[in-house]
């Protein structure tokens, strides 16, 4: 007797370990068929990024490997994809695990309406955060919108992340005839070949996340809370563009660094500090569900009418491709480029000059973090711009202006992470590497500051005082 087929449909959760939907569909005894789509038409403005676009391709390329090559590949819009195939192999259910981008939240709910309508067996499944949005809430049922007391309160008094699921001893495959497609049909490889840099930093698929995070038990987990701010050295963990692609989940993460802290006696505050991130992401997630317009909407409306700058177009691709004449800004940026990454601490301090030093609206900002980043995430990436600009939940206060070059200092004090993105400072003496403007012999072949930092702090504080004035 052949068993009956279901559609496992990948989206972000390109792995096949702690799975749950791919685990259900199998537990209930389902011969599979996985499938990706593509679906720019719905993502529309929130399409890939070009760098995530990159990172799919190989992503992507070492999931059909895992699965023999019985992925299928289709592009369009994912309910019209999904009906075609159910047609084509008479498949009798679909699973998922959901996704929390309000355009695919909106989607979503029409195609399981759909499907369910037609007779078809539909589920969906939490594969990418630790706790549900919605089941997080202050005691008069409002959604937190400061972290502190979201993580420490409501997430750790919770009841604690499921177990992350062991990988299948064995996956069935339907027989069908159905096209299958290829990888290439996606075209997702960036027309621009600045994408091979990257490909020398990165590897990409669920045994790299594994391997990645590894390196980091071993290497940069013990003194994590002290030094995860300094970009010159291996103590964070570069687990985030795995977990935005899903090649591996919070769940074996969570567990895993928890397992190892343990046994190698790693201090409790810097098991804690990691956690903690991990909790960060999970709070941007939850202001993403809660207020799905923080994409491009102002958290805070009395932003509305912030004076930005209309920032000369010439300032803001100076400060895009890392020459701003600011050392920590410009080796931040340009890692960003050749890497697709950039350190936490150093996206921070690049922020902050563009919104509050520049005047840019952090729209800018965060558009070009989405096309440059391999760990491009909806909602991280709306809540940390609106958090330096100030405009968001549990935001930086207005006064706090990032001085990049005490920043520089305090974080790279030797200049290692800056000599090596910026090499025309390789031997700027380092008393003047984070300010090579007050040397006596600034290279020549390095541009003047792009602002002033003490005067454009001034007119930053000015702007955002008359905000604050307006409450």
């Amino acid at each position: 007797m052949s068993l009956k087929t279901a559609i496992v449909w990948f989206r972000q959760d390109l792995r096949i370990a702690d799975n749950p939907a791919l685990h259900h569909t199998l537990e209930n005894g389902y011969a599979i068929i996985p499938l990706f789509i593509l679906d720019d038409e719905n993502a529309a403005q929130w399409r890939r990024g070009g760098a995530r676009r990159w990172w799919l391709h190989q992503s992507l390329g070492a999931l059909n490997g895992d699965l023999r090559e019985h992925m299928v590949f289709r592009v369009g819009d994912a309910a019209e994809m999904l009906a075609n195939l159910i047609d084509e192999t008479g498949a009798v259910a679909v699973f998922w695990n959901r996704c929390y981008e309000p355009w695919q939240i909106k989607r979503d709910e029409a195609i399981k309406s759909g499907l369910s309508d037609n007779g078809i067996a539909v589920k969906s499944f939490n594969g990418s955060l630790l706790w549900e949005p919605w089941n997080i809430s202050k005691g008069d049922g409002t959604p937190y919108r400061v972290f502190t007391p979201f993580y420490k309160r409501a997430c750790l008094e919770a009841s604690p992340p499921r177990e992350p699921l062991e990988r299948p001893a064995r996956i069935t495959y339907a027989d069908h005839s159905a096209n299958i497609g290829a990888l290439d049909d996606l075209k997702l490889m960036p027309d621009v070949s600045w994408y091979e840099s990257m490909s020398e930093f990165w590897e990409v698929g669920e045994d790299d996340a594994h391997k990645r995070l590894n390196h980091f038990l071993q290497h940069g987990l013990a003194g994590y809370k002290g030094d995860r701010n300094r970009p010159d050295m291996d103590n964070v963990s570069r687990m985030s563009p795995y977990l935005t692609n899903g090649e591996i989940s919070p769940h074996q993460i969570w567990y895993k660094a928890r397992s190892y802290a343990a046994a190698h006696k790693v201090p409790n505050s810097d098991i804690d500090s990691f956690c903690s991130e991990l909790g960060w992401r999970e709070f941007s997630y939850a202001l993403l569900y809660h207020f799905p317009h923080v994409t491009w909407d102002n958290l805070q409306e009395k932003f509305n009418d912030f004076p930005w700058k209309s920032q000369d177009s010439d300032d803001l691709e100076r400060w895009r491709r890392g020459q701003t004449g600011i050392p920590i800004v410009d080796a931040g940026m340009r890692q960003l480029w050749q890497t697709g990454w950039m350190h936490n601490r150093v996206r921070m301090i690049v922020a902050s000059l563009l919104v509050k030093n520049m005047l840019v609206h952090w729209h800018r900002g965060a558009e070009w973090f989405w096309d440059c980043l391999v760990d491009a995430d909806l909602a991280n990436n709306s809540a940390s711009w609106q958090w330096v600009a100030g405009s968001g939940a549990d935001a930086a206060p207005y006064f706090r202006i990032f001085n990049p070059v005490t920043q520089g200092e305090k974080f790279d004090p030797k200049g290692h992470y800056v000599r090596k993105y910026v090499p025309e400072l390789a031997h700027m003496d380092d008393k003047y590497l984070h300010k090579p403007w007050e040397s006596t012999n600034p290279p020549a072949n390095y541009p003047a500051p792009i602002v002033d930092l003490k005067n454009s702090r001034e007119e930053a504080l000015a702007a955002f005082k008359g905000i604050k004035n307006l409450e």
